[in-house]
């Protein structure tokens, strides 16, 4: 049987819909994942298979093929896991199709069925807005809910999203309060927001945020390095492990 899920892939710091197809057919046993997945997806075969027999679901002892489309983009990270989990589950009709209906899943799944956080929740929530609703992990559902015009659904189980799936549970779409979330400053007094010009500099701070680089501004006295560097903290997630280190230099 044929199963399809939307899920979404990060592309730096954007964020596309992919469409997960699994077929399951007869033939020896066997799991593959194409359409240009990386390391990391590739990986997921292992983190699937336990998570669904570890939870008391049945893995299919088949020919198991999922395909992600578009199949020309490059998919990264481990957020396809809860698709491509949900995927079999819907083709050996545990699942519903009609319940993903409207709906993208993202989420890593730990090998108890656990889903774990990932990155890029405000990118996948912005992706969602054009009509689908995201079912993600509790604990980056309200980055993603700040979007707003996108119904967020927080999850914290492979059992719990296969009861809401299937209408036995209802979990409540998370709410955020945007009004209030933009009127807070943040505790520095310099706010990066307050930066007018600097196109070229403030993109490889964003850059440097995002992926926790090293930043070394050279430049002559009064060019704006350090006012730059003072701003910095501001776009920085107050959760991150590491901060980037940042060096001035003049000429």
């Amino acid at each position: 049987m044929l199963a399809k899920v939307v899920s979404v892939a990060l592309a730096g710091l954007d964020a596309n819909l992919i469409e997960v197809e699994v077929d399951i057919a007869g033939g020896l046993p066997q799991f593959s994942v194409v359409g240009l997945p990386d390391a990391t997806v590739r990986e997921s075969r292992d983190r699937v298979r336990s998570a669904l027999k570890n939870t008391g679901f049945h893995f299919p002892a088949k020919r198991i093929t999922v395909n992600l489309a578009p199949a020309d983009v490059k998919k990264e990270g481990a957020g396809l896991d809860l698709a491509i989990a949900i995927g079999i589950l819907i083709a050996e009709d545990v699942v519903p199709q009609e319940g993903l209906s409207g709906r993208a899943l993202v989420g890593e799944l730990s090998l108890d069925g656990h889903i774990k956080s990932i990155p890029g929740a405000l990118s996948i929530g912005m992706a969602c807005r054009n009509g689908y609703g995201v079912i993600m992990p509790a604990c980056n559902a309200k980055e993603a809910a700040i979007v707003g015009d996108v119904a967020v659904y927080p999850v914290h189980t492979l059992p719990e999203v296969v009861a809401f799936l299937r209408g036995t549970k209802g979990i409540s779409p998370m709410e955020c309060d945007r009004s209030q979330f933009f009127s807070m400053r943040p505790v520095e007094e310099d706010d990066y927001g307050d930066v007018r010009g600097q196109d070229q500099a403030k993109r490889a701070l964003e850059v440097a945020a995002a992926g926790g680089h090293n930043v070394l501004m050279v430049g002559p006295p009064g060019s704006g390095k350090t006012m730059l560097a003072k701003r910095l903290p501001t776009i920085l997630p107050l959760s991150a492990s590491h901060r980037p280190a940042v060096s001035r230099a003049s000429p």
